[in-house]
């Protein structure tokens, strides 16, 4: 649900803020650990993802994309924020003793009682192979290699569909648009990821924006030639080109990395570029 704030200052006057529904203000802190902050840089140092650095301490919570505790029922003992990720999780208390973090699906409460398993029946929050869960349900925290763990489908709101299954391969929709052929041994749990509305949020101000560890982003069209292809000029002048570039003279649109050969390419039944 959508949070709007009174406009009693212009920092809180454009905010649009999310009300998650969260009931532990804490993390469990054995199932967390320290992040170290790289502000964009690989491992030579060089920055990879530009506008990084700064921003508030975080730790890191561990969460269970496996779910490798077959037939072993889990109660879910709060719904928690997660500094590091758009959707919010779950905390499971495991009836054997262990503790666990998962990917909180929509309508999950505290209190319901979730199981991995391939007899498991197909309710929120219950990760089953996708031979054993309906056509038409919705699914996230979707395995593409069998025991790997999920892999896709993992921000907030997201779902994907099972549309059809033949020949020991489900069909399936993605949030993207993309159809692609799974393995039907592979798992996914049911139901769609938590925190919908977090597309709909509005920072407010920029000093919030530096908290989360974004840095400024000057427009390529308002830096100088030398600097950007689309500076200078006299005024707005447009980028002057047919398509944006990187900063590096890189189309910004459309310039496919994907490679022709890949093994996977031919699980593939509808590109989501196509309409």
């Amino acid at each position: 649900m959508l949070k709007i704030s009174k406009p009693t200052s212009s920092g809180v006057r454009h905010k649009i803020d999310i009300e998650r529904g969260l009931t532990a203000s804490q993390p469990h802190k054995s199932l967390t650990q320290r992040v170290k902050k790289n502000s964009g840089r690989n491992a030579h140092g060089h920055v990879t993802t530009r506008h990084r650095g700064g921003g508030a301490d975080r730790r890191y919570r561990l969460i269970d994309y496996k779910r490798n505790k077959p037939g072993v029922e889990a109660k879910v003992h709060s719904i928690e924020y997660d500094p590091n990720r758009s959707a919010n999780i779950a905390l499971l208390f495991y009836r054997d003793g262990e503790k666990r973090y998962i990917l909180a699906p929509d309508g999950l409460v505290v209190g319901a009682i979730v199981v991995a398993s391939d007899t498991a029946e197909p309710k929120v929050g219950n990760t089953l192979p996708l031979k054993k869960i309906p056509i038409g349900m919705p699914i996230h925290n979707l395995e593409l290699k069998s025991g790997r763990g999920g892999q896709i489908v993992r921000s907030a709101g997201g779902l994907a569909l099972i549309q059809s299954k033949e020949g020991g391969f489900a069909t399936v929709k993605l949030p993207s648009g993309e159809i692609r052929l799974i393995k039907d041994s592979c798992f996914a749990t049911i139901g769609q990821v938590s925190n919908l509305d977090h597309k709909n949020r509005k920072i407010g101000k920029a000093g919030r924006r530096r908290h989360m560890g974004w840095r400024p982003t000057v427009r390529g069209i308002a830096q100088h030639p030398d600097s950007h292809p689309h500076g200078g000029g006299e005024g707005r002048s447009g980028i002057g080109m047919p398509s944006p570039k990187t900063p590096w003279g890189k189309p910004a649109l459309g310039y496919k990395t994907r490679s022709r050969s890949k093994y996977s390419n031919k699980y593939i039944v509808k590109d989501r570029r196509i309409k």
